[in-house]
């Protein structure tokens, strides 16, 4: 645990939703294991936008404005006392100016640090533990992530207003800090219980506070298993395509993929020439396919930049050509950006 806080001044856990829902899960499940108490709303004011409406028994449901509430934990333990901000959704215009309004109205409330959490979308298994990482506002916290052997992020961005409000913070003279846990590529769309226990207990040590962990571990049992039932299904269907892809191949034939709408020329290279005695130099991503295939992949890279669930089928067809070595690092920075 971390040393006794030296000040009553809280700490505030903002938090809205993102990729793998971490933010969210921790700032709801902070708020019911310690049994907090609602102290006040933030007003959605022209910040936000209505674009579906929701429909109940064939009856249209009023429009209800996404809420933002606050809660705050008083620690009878005399450690420090936390405030939680729950937003039910990110501004759909005026970020900046809504994270700027956000930081005054928390600054009246006398917070002495704002904690965000994110997560980082990598190639990590589902069955494997994410590492969690950080990022300070100052060189004293990053100091104290350090200590505390979090791995602090050298480069790199954190989307919406769980990294906005540290920067807005910091304008308000309210330093701050964001944990960033990790979660598989695949499932950026699903919520990730695994990932914000990891993530809320480093929490826990850096904030001196005891937090039973239990429920979490509970739900990231049932969130693991289905998880890798879907990541065991895609790598079979991998296997299966490229089966399928095969089974027309005659004995030790190689087949080449025609480009689209150009014509393949024929190899007149002996075969003695596959064998080579010095190994070739590095190539460029991509330099080994046709034009066709490579025009493929750059429209799957297009359309994964748009939409990251489309990233799973980027990631089939580099490996069924054979070549995600080579475009492992530009995929990867496909989920470099937190959120």
């Amino acid at each position: 645990m971390a040393d006794a806080p030296t000040s009553n001044s809280p700490w505030l856990i903002a938090a809205w939703p993102g990729m793998g829902n971490v933010a969210v899960i921790v700032a709801g499940y902070l708020v019911r294991q310690l049994e907090m108490t609602q102290v006040g709303e933030m007003p959605a004011g022209d910040f936000f936008d209505i674009q579906e409406v929701e429909v109940k028994d064939g009856m249209i449901v009023p429009v209800q404005m996404p809420r933002g509430l606050f809660f705050r934990w008083k620690n009878t333990r005399g450690g420090r006392d936390l405030v939680v901000f729950l937003g039910e959704a990110q501004p759909a215009t005026g970020t900046y100016r809504y994270a700027q309004q956000f930081v005054r109205y928390v600054k009246d409330l006398g917070v002495e640090r704002i904690v965000t959490f994110a997560s980082m979308a990598s190639a990590l298994h589902p069955a494997s533990d994410p590492k969690v990482s950080g990022v300070a506002t100052d060189q004293e916290m990053l100091e104290e992530l350090r200590k505390a052997e979090v791995h602090t992020v050298s480069a790199g961005q954190i989307g919406g207003l769980n990294g906005l409000v540290l920067a807005t913070g910091v304008e308000e003279g309210i330093p701050g800090f964001a944990l960033l846990a990790e979660i598989p590529f695949f499932a950026a769309g699903v919520p990730n219980p695994k990932a914000a226990r990891a993530a809320l207990s480093v929490f826990t040590i850096l904030a001196g506070i005891d937090v039973s962990l239990e429920e979490l571990n509970q739900h990231a049992e049932v969130v693991d298993r289905a998880l890798i039932d879907a990541y065991e299904r895609m790598q079979e269907n991998e296997g299966e395509e490229e089966g399928e892809e095969g089974e027309d191949q005659g004995e030790g034939e190689a087949v080449v993929e025609e480009p689209e709408g150009e014509e393949s020329a024929e190899s007149e290279a002996p075969a003695e020439a596959a064998v080579q005695e010095a190994p070739e130099p590095p190539r460029k991503p991509g330099e080994s396919l046709d034009p066709g295939a490579r025009r493929r992949v750059e429209r799957l890279f297009e359309l994964a930049r748009k939409d990251r669930t489309a990233a799973v089928e980027l990631k089939q067809e580099l490996d069924r050509l054979g070549v995600f070595s080579e475009y492992e690092n530009r995929f990867l920075d496909l989920f470099r950006r937190a959120g």
